[in-house]
Protein backbone atom coordinates (compact mmCIF):
# COMPACT_ATOMS: atom_id res chain seq x y z
CA UNK A 1 0.00 0.00 0.00
CA UNK A 2 2.82 2.42 0.94
CA UNK A 3 4.63 1.60 -2.30
CA UNK A 4 1.46 2.28 -4.34
CA UNK A 5 1.01 5.69 -2.69
CA UNK A 6 4.67 6.52 -3.32
CA UNK A 7 4.24 5.64 -6.99
CA UNK A 8 1.11 7.81 -7.14
CA UNK A 9 2.91 10.89 -5.83
CA UNK A 10 6.33 10.36 -7.41
CA UNK A 11 5.78 12.47 -10.57
CA UNK A 12 4.97 15.56 -8.48
CA UNK A 13 8.62 16.08 -7.68
CA UNK A 14 10.13 14.79 -10.92
CA UNK A 15 10.61 17.79 -13.21
CA UNK A 16 9.53 16.22 -16.49
CA UNK A 17 9.33 18.53 -19.49
CA UNK A 18 5.56 18.27 -19.86
CA UNK A 19 3.94 21.18 -21.65
CA UNK A 20 0.97 22.27 -23.75
CA UNK A 21 1.43 23.80 -27.16
CA UNK A 22 -0.86 24.85 -30.03
CA UNK A 23 -1.32 22.26 -32.74
CA UNK A 24 -3.78 20.71 -35.12
CA UNK A 25 -6.18 17.82 -34.91
CA UNK A 26 -4.88 14.85 -36.96
CA UNK A 27 -6.46 14.91 -40.40
CA UNK A 28 -8.88 12.09 -41.12
CA UNK A 29 -11.78 11.06 -43.33
CA UNK A 30 -13.83 13.72 -41.50
CA UNK A 31 -11.85 16.35 -43.41
CA UNK A 32 -13.03 14.90 -46.73
CA UNK A 33 -16.74 15.34 -46.04
CA UNK A 34 -18.76 17.05 -48.84
CA UNK A 35 -18.73 20.55 -47.30
CA UNK A 36 -21.20 22.87 -49.03
CA UNK A 37 -22.54 26.30 -48.18
CA UNK A 38 -25.79 28.25 -48.15
CA UNK A 39 -26.65 31.90 -48.63
CA UNK A 40 -26.66 32.67 -44.90
CA UNK A 41 -22.97 31.81 -44.70
CA UNK A 42 -22.23 34.51 -47.28
CA UNK A 43 -24.70 37.24 -46.34
CA UNK A 44 -24.76 37.43 -42.54
CA UNK A 45 -21.73 38.11 -40.29
CA UNK A 46 -19.73 34.97 -39.62
CA UNK A 47 -17.63 36.45 -36.81
CA UNK A 48 -19.15 35.75 -33.36
CA UNK A 49 -17.74 39.08 -32.16
CA UNK A 50 -20.41 40.90 -34.18
CA UNK A 51 -23.16 39.33 -32.05
CA UNK A 52 -21.26 39.51 -28.76
CA UNK A 53 -22.05 43.23 -28.65
CA UNK A 54 -25.66 42.20 -27.92
CA UNK A 55 -24.64 40.30 -24.78
CA UNK A 56 -26.78 40.64 -21.68
CA UNK A 57 -24.61 40.53 -18.53
CA UNK A 58 -24.61 37.54 -16.17
CA UNK A 59 -23.83 38.40 -12.56
CA UNK A 60 -20.61 37.01 -11.18
CA UNK A 61 -22.47 35.47 -8.22
CA UNK A 62 -24.80 33.59 -10.56
CA UNK A 63 -21.92 32.40 -12.69
CA UNK A 64 -20.05 31.14 -9.62
CA UNK A 65 -23.17 29.30 -8.47
CA UNK A 66 -23.34 27.54 -11.82
CA UNK A 67 -19.64 26.73 -11.52
CA UNK A 68 -20.00 25.15 -8.08
CA UNK A 69 -22.73 22.93 -9.48
CA UNK A 70 -20.49 22.13 -12.48
CA UNK A 71 -17.75 20.89 -10.14
CA UNK A 72 -20.18 18.86 -8.08
CA UNK A 73 -21.52 17.07 -11.17
CA UNK A 74 -18.10 16.69 -12.82
CA UNK A 75 -16.60 14.88 -9.82
CA UNK A 76 -19.75 12.95 -8.87
CA UNK A 77 -18.52 9.57 -10.27
CA UNK A 78 -15.92 9.61 -7.47
CA UNK A 79 -18.47 10.04 -4.68
CA UNK A 80 -18.72 7.14 -2.18
CA UNK A 81 -21.61 4.85 -3.00
CA UNK A 82 -21.96 6.20 -6.54
CA UNK A 83 -24.05 4.03 -8.84
CA UNK A 84 -25.10 4.36 -12.48
CA UNK A 85 -28.62 5.75 -12.44
CA UNK A 86 -29.41 5.41 -16.14
CA UNK A 87 -32.42 3.15 -16.82
CA UNK A 88 -31.27 -0.35 -17.74
CA UNK A 89 -32.89 -0.16 -21.17
CA UNK A 90 -30.73 2.88 -21.96
CA UNK A 91 -27.58 1.06 -20.87
CA UNK A 92 -28.43 -2.06 -22.87
CA UNK A 93 -29.75 -0.42 -26.06
CA UNK A 94 -26.73 -1.49 -28.12
CA UNK A 95 -27.41 -5.21 -27.72
CA UNK A 96 -30.74 -5.38 -29.60
CA UNK A 97 -29.50 -2.71 -31.99
CA UNK A 98 -26.57 -4.74 -33.29
CA UNK A 99 -28.43 -8.07 -33.24
CA UNK A 100 -31.59 -7.02 -35.08
CA UNK A 101 -30.29 -4.77 -37.87
CA UNK A 102 -28.02 -5.04 -40.83
CA UNK A 103 -24.87 -3.06 -40.10
CA UNK A 104 -21.98 -2.11 -42.35
CA UNK A 105 -18.34 -1.19 -41.85
CA UNK A 106 -16.38 1.71 -43.38
CA UNK A 107 -15.92 -0.22 -46.63
CA UNK A 108 -19.69 -0.69 -46.93
CA UNK A 109 -19.37 -4.39 -46.20
CA UNK A 110 -22.01 -6.19 -44.15
CA UNK A 111 -20.73 -6.95 -40.65
CA UNK A 112 -21.25 -10.69 -40.01
CA UNK A 113 -23.71 -11.63 -37.28
CA UNK A 114 -21.08 -13.82 -35.58
CA UNK A 115 -18.89 -10.78 -35.13
CA UNK A 116 -21.72 -8.73 -33.65
CA UNK A 117 -22.64 -11.55 -31.30
CA UNK A 118 -19.01 -11.65 -30.17
CA UNK A 119 -19.20 -7.93 -29.29
CA UNK A 120 -22.26 -8.57 -27.10
CA UNK A 121 -20.63 -11.55 -25.35
CA UNK A 122 -17.49 -9.53 -24.74
CA UNK A 123 -19.53 -6.75 -23.13
CA UNK A 124 -20.98 -9.17 -20.52
CA UNK A 125 -23.47 -6.52 -19.38
CA UNK A 126 -24.86 -8.97 -16.82
CA UNK A 127 -21.82 -7.93 -14.72
CA UNK A 128 -22.90 -4.28 -14.63
CA UNK A 129 -21.60 -2.68 -11.41
CA UNK A 130 -19.58 -5.73 -10.35
CA UNK A 131 -16.26 -3.85 -10.13
CA UNK A 132 -17.47 -0.45 -8.90
CA UNK A 133 -14.05 1.19 -8.96
CA UNK A 134 -13.08 4.82 -9.45
CA UNK A 135 -10.92 5.88 -12.35
CA UNK A 136 -9.85 8.79 -14.55
CA UNK A 137 -9.20 9.26 -18.27
CA UNK A 138 -5.52 9.65 -19.10
CA UNK A 139 -5.87 10.91 -22.68
CA UNK A 140 -8.49 12.12 -25.11
CA UNK A 141 -10.42 9.01 -26.17
CA UNK A 142 -13.73 7.65 -27.44
CA UNK A 143 -16.67 6.26 -25.49
CA UNK A 144 -18.09 3.32 -27.46
CA UNK A 145 -21.50 1.66 -27.19
CA UNK A 146 -19.85 -1.78 -27.32
CA UNK A 147 -16.25 -2.87 -26.68
CA UNK A 148 -15.01 -2.57 -30.25
CA UNK A 149 -13.35 0.04 -32.42
CA UNK A 150 -15.20 -1.23 -35.51
CA UNK A 151 -17.63 1.42 -36.80
CA UNK A 152 -21.20 0.36 -37.52
CA UNK A 153 -23.32 2.15 -40.13
CA UNK A 154 -26.97 1.42 -40.79
CA UNK A 155 -26.92 2.31 -44.48
CA UNK A 156 -23.63 3.65 -45.92
CA UNK A 157 -25.42 4.70 -49.11
CA UNK A 158 -27.62 7.24 -47.27
CA UNK A 159 -26.33 10.65 -46.26
CA UNK A 160 -27.53 10.37 -42.65
CA UNK A 161 -26.81 6.70 -42.00
CA UNK A 162 -23.34 6.31 -43.46
CA UNK A 163 -20.06 7.96 -42.46
CA UNK A 164 -19.63 9.69 -40.01
CA UNK A 165 -22.80 8.35 -38.32
CA UNK A 166 -21.14 5.46 -36.51
CA UNK A 167 -23.91 4.19 -34.25
CA UNK A 168 -21.43 2.64 -31.84
CA UNK A 169 -19.85 6.03 -31.11
CA UNK A 170 -21.47 7.17 -27.85
CA UNK A 171 -19.33 10.18 -27.03
CA UNK A 172 -15.77 11.18 -26.19
CA UNK A 173 -13.70 11.77 -23.09
CA UNK A 174 -11.31 14.64 -22.57
CA UNK A 175 -8.21 14.08 -20.47
CA UNK A 176 -8.75 14.23 -16.65
CA UNK A 177 -12.39 13.13 -16.57
CA UNK A 178 -13.46 11.39 -13.31
CA UNK A 179 -15.04 7.99 -13.98
CA UNK A 180 -17.01 5.26 -12.26
CA UNK A 181 -15.74 1.91 -13.58
CA UNK A 182 -18.63 -0.56 -13.73
CA UNK A 183 -16.91 -3.69 -15.07
CA UNK A 184 -14.48 -5.02 -17.65
CA UNK A 185 -15.06 -6.75 -20.96
CA UNK A 186 -14.54 -10.50 -21.12
CA UNK A 187 -11.20 -10.07 -22.90
CA UNK A 188 -10.05 -7.52 -20.30
CA UNK A 189 -9.17 -4.88 -22.88
CA UNK A 190 -12.14 -2.58 -22.31
CA UNK A 191 -13.89 -1.00 -19.34
CA UNK A 192 -17.51 0.16 -19.11
CA UNK A 193 -17.41 3.55 -17.43
CA UNK A 194 -19.76 6.34 -16.43
CA UNK A 195 -18.59 9.94 -16.67
CA UNK A 196 -20.77 12.79 -15.49
CA UNK A 197 -21.86 13.55 -19.06
CA UNK A 198 -22.08 10.09 -20.66
CA UNK A 199 -21.23 6.39 -20.37
CA UNK A 200 -19.72 3.77 -22.61
CA UNK A 201 -16.78 1.49 -23.32
CA UNK A 202 -13.25 2.82 -23.27
CA UNK A 203 -9.93 1.01 -23.85
CA UNK A 204 -8.36 0.08 -20.50
CA UNK A 205 -5.09 1.69 -21.58
CA UNK A 206 -6.86 5.08 -21.77
CA UNK A 207 -7.92 5.15 -18.11
CA UNK A 208 -6.27 4.64 -14.72
CA UNK A 209 -7.55 3.65 -11.29
CA UNK A 210 -7.59 6.28 -8.54
CA UNK A 211 -7.51 6.00 -4.74
CA UNK A 212 -8.50 8.41 -1.98
CA UNK A 213 -5.01 9.90 -1.83
CA UNK A 214 -5.08 10.69 -5.54
CA UNK A 215 -8.59 12.18 -5.37
CA UNK A 216 -7.63 14.42 -2.46
CA UNK A 217 -4.57 15.68 -4.33
CA UNK A 218 -6.48 16.14 -7.60
CA UNK A 219 -9.52 17.99 -6.18
CA UNK A 220 -7.74 21.22 -5.31
CA UNK A 221 -10.81 23.47 -5.66
CA UNK A 222 -9.20 25.65 -8.33
CA UNK A 223 -9.42 24.50 -11.92
CA UNK A 224 -8.29 25.71 -15.30
CA UNK A 225 -9.95 24.92 -18.63
CA UNK A 226 -8.23 25.04 -21.98
CA UNK A 227 -9.62 27.92 -24.05
CA UNK A 228 -7.81 27.04 -27.27
CA UNK A 229 -8.91 24.03 -29.29
CA UNK A 230 -6.63 21.24 -30.52
CA UNK A 231 -3.63 21.65 -28.26
CA UNK A 232 -1.04 18.94 -27.82
CA UNK A 233 0.15 17.70 -24.44
CA UNK A 234 3.78 16.78 -24.94
CA UNK A 235 6.69 15.39 -22.97
CA UNK A 236 9.65 17.08 -24.53
CA UNK A 237 9.09 16.65 -28.26
CA UNK A 238 6.94 13.55 -27.90
CA UNK A 239 3.17 13.91 -28.32
CA UNK A 240 1.13 12.37 -25.55
CA UNK A 241 -2.49 13.38 -26.25
CA UNK A 242 -4.58 15.85 -28.20
CA UNK A 243 -6.28 18.30 -25.84
CA UNK A 244 -9.64 19.70 -26.89
CA UNK A 245 -11.06 22.98 -25.66
CA UNK A 246 -12.68 22.84 -22.19
CA UNK A 247 -10.32 20.13 -20.87
CA UNK A 248 -9.96 20.57 -17.10
CA UNK A 249 -6.63 20.86 -15.29
CA UNK A 250 -6.47 21.34 -11.49
CA UNK A 251 -4.15 24.02 -10.16
CA UNK A 252 -1.92 22.48 -7.51
CA UNK A 253 -1.96 23.86 -3.99
CA UNK A 254 1.26 25.82 -4.51
CA UNK A 255 -0.44 27.75 -7.30
CA UNK A 256 2.50 27.11 -9.64
CA UNK A 257 1.60 23.92 -11.50
CA UNK A 258 -1.30 22.32 -13.33
CA UNK A 259 -2.04 18.64 -12.75
CA UNK A 260 -3.03 15.77 -15.02
CA UNK A 261 -3.32 11.99 -14.77
CA UNK A 262 -1.19 9.35 -16.43
CA UNK A 263 -1.43 5.56 -16.25
CA UNK A 264 1.22 3.71 -14.28
CA UNK A 265 2.61 0.27 -15.03
CA UNK A 266 0.11 -1.34 -12.66
CA UNK A 267 -2.86 0.62 -14.00
CA UNK A 268 -2.86 3.19 -11.20
CA UNK A 269 -3.19 6.93 -11.81
CA UNK A 270 0.01 8.92 -11.58
CA UNK A 271 -0.46 12.55 -10.66
CA UNK A 272 1.76 14.57 -12.95
CA UNK A 273 2.42 18.29 -13.06
CA UNK A 274 2.79 20.65 -15.96
CA UNK A 275 3.84 24.27 -16.16
CA UNK A 276 0.99 26.72 -16.66
CA UNK A 277 0.98 27.76 -20.32
CA UNK A 278 0.16 31.15 -21.83
CA UNK A 279 -3.15 32.80 -20.89
CA UNK A 280 -3.98 32.52 -24.58
CA UNK A 281 -4.34 28.75 -24.14
CA UNK A 282 -5.92 28.29 -20.72
CA UNK A 283 -7.93 30.23 -18.14
CA UNK A 284 -9.09 29.90 -14.55
CA UNK A 285 -12.59 28.44 -14.45
CA UNK A 286 -15.16 29.92 -14.84
CA UNK A 287 -14.18 32.33 -17.58
CA UNK A 288 -15.91 35.68 -17.08
CA UNK A 289 -19.01 36.04 -19.20
CA UNK A 290 -17.99 39.07 -21.26
CA UNK A 291 -18.43 40.00 -24.94
CA UNK A 292 -14.74 39.47 -25.58
CA UNK A 293 -14.66 36.03 -23.96
CA UNK A 294 -17.85 34.62 -25.52
CA UNK A 295 -16.66 35.74 -28.96
CA UNK A 296 -13.25 34.18 -28.38
CA UNK A 297 -14.66 30.80 -27.29
CA UNK A 298 -17.30 30.67 -30.05
CA UNK A 299 -14.63 31.49 -32.61
CA UNK A 300 -12.61 28.44 -31.50
CA UNK A 301 -15.59 26.21 -32.30
CA UNK A 302 -16.57 27.86 -35.58
CA UNK A 303 -15.73 25.91 -38.73
CA UNK A 304 -14.91 22.56 -37.10
CA UNK A 305 -16.04 19.55 -39.18
CA UNK A 306 -19.05 17.58 -38.00
CA UNK A 307 -18.16 14.46 -36.03
CA UNK A 308 -20.98 12.30 -34.66
CA UNK A 309 -20.34 11.64 -30.97
CA UNK A 310 -16.96 13.36 -31.17
CA UNK A 311 -15.78 10.94 -33.83
CA UNK A 312 -12.17 11.44 -34.95
CA UNK A 313 -11.60 14.20 -32.39
CA UNK A 314 -14.26 16.55 -33.74
CA UNK A 315 -17.71 17.56 -32.42
CA UNK A 316 -21.38 17.17 -33.11
CA UNK A 317 -24.07 19.72 -32.17
CA UNK A 318 -24.30 18.83 -28.47
CA UNK A 319 -20.53 18.61 -28.00
CA UNK A 320 -20.26 22.15 -29.37
CA UNK A 321 -22.81 23.54 -26.91
CA UNK A 322 -21.33 21.49 -24.06
CA UNK A 323 -17.80 22.76 -24.61
CA UNK A 324 -18.95 26.34 -25.12
CA UNK A 325 -20.93 26.56 -21.89
CA UNK A 326 -18.30 24.64 -19.88
CA UNK A 327 -15.94 27.59 -20.20
CA UNK A 328 -18.42 29.76 -18.30
CA UNK A 329 -19.09 27.23 -15.55
CA UNK A 330 -22.26 25.62 -16.94
CA UNK A 331 -22.33 21.83 -17.10
CA UNK A 332 -24.19 20.05 -19.90
CA UNK A 333 -24.58 16.34 -20.61
CA UNK A 334 -23.80 14.50 -23.81
CA UNK A 335 -26.82 14.76 -26.08
CA UNK A 336 -29.43 17.34 -27.01
CA UNK A 337 -32.28 15.41 -25.36
CA UNK A 338 -30.53 15.74 -21.99
CA UNK A 339 -29.22 19.25 -22.55
CA UNK A 340 -32.76 20.51 -23.09
CA UNK A 341 -33.48 19.66 -19.45
CA UNK A 342 -30.89 22.17 -18.23
CA UNK A 343 -31.57 25.85 -17.69
CA UNK A 344 -34.92 27.61 -17.99
CA UNK A 345 -37.14 26.32 -20.80
CA UNK A 346 -39.53 28.39 -22.92
CA UNK A 347 -41.74 26.26 -25.17
CA UNK A 348 -42.29 27.42 -28.74
CA UNK A 349 -43.49 24.14 -30.23
CA UNK A 350 -46.53 24.52 -32.47
CA UNK A 351 -46.21 28.25 -33.00
CA UNK A 352 -46.25 29.61 -36.56
CA UNK A 353 -42.81 30.58 -37.86
CA UNK A 354 -43.38 34.32 -37.43
CA UNK A 355 -44.46 33.86 -33.81
CA UNK A 356 -41.52 31.57 -33.12
CA UNK A 357 -39.10 34.20 -34.39
CA UNK A 358 -40.80 36.84 -32.24
CA UNK A 359 -40.58 34.56 -29.18
CA UNK A 360 -36.90 33.81 -29.81
CA UNK A 361 -36.06 37.50 -30.16
CA UNK A 362 -38.00 38.26 -26.98
CA UNK A 363 -36.95 35.45 -24.67
CA UNK A 364 -33.61 34.10 -25.91
CA UNK A 365 -30.44 35.74 -24.59
CA UNK A 366 -27.34 36.02 -26.82
CA UNK A 367 -24.75 33.36 -25.94
CA UNK A 368 -26.87 32.30 -22.92
CA UNK A 369 -29.61 30.42 -24.77
CA UNK A 370 -29.89 27.27 -26.82
CA UNK A 371 -32.59 26.52 -29.39
CA UNK A 372 -33.72 22.89 -29.47
CA UNK A 373 -35.39 20.59 -31.96
CA UNK A 374 -35.37 16.81 -31.33
CA UNK A 375 -32.01 15.55 -32.54
CA UNK A 376 -30.39 18.96 -32.86
CA UNK A 377 -29.37 21.85 -30.60
CA UNK A 378 -27.93 25.28 -31.38
CA UNK A 379 -26.35 28.25 -29.62
CA UNK A 380 -28.33 31.48 -29.97
CA UNK A 381 -26.02 34.38 -30.87
CA UNK A 382 -28.42 37.29 -31.24
CA UNK A 383 -30.11 39.02 -34.14
CA UNK A 384 -29.15 40.42 -37.52
CA UNK A 385 -31.55 42.67 -39.41
CA UNK A 386 -34.45 41.40 -37.32
CA UNK A 387 -33.60 37.70 -37.79
CA UNK A 388 -32.53 35.31 -34.98
CA UNK A 389 -29.00 34.04 -35.62
CA UNK A 390 -27.55 30.76 -34.35
CA UNK A 391 -24.24 28.92 -34.33
CA UNK A 392 -24.54 25.16 -34.66
CA UNK A 393 -22.65 22.08 -35.74
CA UNK A 394 -24.96 21.09 -38.55
CA UNK A 395 -24.89 18.03 -40.76
CA UNK A 396 -27.24 19.34 -43.43
CA UNK A 397 -30.59 20.55 -44.69
CA UNK A 398 -33.44 18.16 -45.31
CA UNK A 399 -34.38 17.92 -48.99
CA UNK A 400 -37.71 16.98 -50.57
CA UNK A 401 -36.44 13.46 -51.28
CA UNK A 402 -35.43 13.17 -47.57
CA UNK A 403 -31.72 13.30 -48.34
CA UNK A 404 -29.53 15.99 -46.76
CA UNK A 405 -27.78 18.92 -48.40
CA UNK A 406 -24.46 18.55 -46.52
CA UNK A 407 -22.95 21.46 -44.62
CA UNK A 408 -20.98 19.19 -42.26
CA UNK A 409 -19.43 21.75 -39.90
CA UNK A 410 -20.01 24.43 -37.28
CA UNK A 411 -21.63 27.39 -39.00
CA UNK A 412 -23.50 30.64 -38.28
CA UNK A 413 -26.93 30.92 -39.90
CA UNK A 414 -30.45 32.19 -39.46
CA UNK A 415 -33.15 29.78 -38.27
CA UNK A 416 -33.95 28.86 -41.88
CA UNK A 417 -30.61 27.99 -43.50
CA UNK A 418 -30.88 26.89 -47.11
CA UNK A 419 -34.27 28.52 -47.60
CA UNK A 420 -33.11 29.63 -51.04
CA UNK A 421 -32.36 26.09 -52.26
CA UNK A 422 -35.02 24.79 -54.67
CA UNK A 423 -35.24 21.33 -53.09
CA UNK A 424 -35.35 22.31 -49.42
CA UNK A 425 -38.22 20.64 -47.59
CA UNK A 426 -39.96 23.65 -46.03
CA UNK A 427 -41.69 21.71 -43.26
CA UNK A 428 -38.29 20.46 -42.08
CA UNK A 429 -36.63 23.87 -41.84
CA UNK A 430 -35.37 24.65 -38.36
CA UNK A 431 -37.78 27.52 -37.81
CA UNK A 432 -40.69 25.14 -38.42
CA UNK A 433 -39.37 22.38 -36.16
CA UNK A 434 -37.79 24.25 -33.20
CA UNK A 435 -39.54 23.38 -29.95
CA UNK A 436 -37.80 25.06 -27.02
CA UNK A 437 -35.56 27.90 -25.89
CA UNK A 438 -33.24 26.95 -23.01
CA UNK A 439 -31.67 29.87 -21.15
CA UNK A 440 -29.07 30.23 -18.39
Amino acid sequence: MIQALWLCLLPLWLLASWHLEPGKRPRSAIDRLPFKSVRDMRTIPQNPAYYARQLRPMSRSRQLAYDREYNRIYFSPWEPGYRIEEPKEELLWATPFVLKRKLYDTRKRLIPMKRRQAWVRNAQMEKLGSVGARAISVRHTDLRALPTRTPAYRDPWKSTEGFPFDYLQNSELHLNVPLYLSHYSKDGRWAFVQAAHANGWVPVKDIALVNERFIKAFKTGRYYLTTKDDLWLKEGKKRYSLIKMSTLFPLDRSGRWLLFARRGARGQALLTRIRRPSKKLIALKPLRFTPRNVARIARELYGEPYGWGGKMMTRDCSATTRDFFAEFGIFLKRNSAKQVKAGHATKIKGLPATQKKAAILRYAKPFRSMLYVPGHITLYLGKYRGEPVIMHTYWGIRQKDWSKYPLCRTIITTTHPGDELPNTRKKSELINTLQQIITF
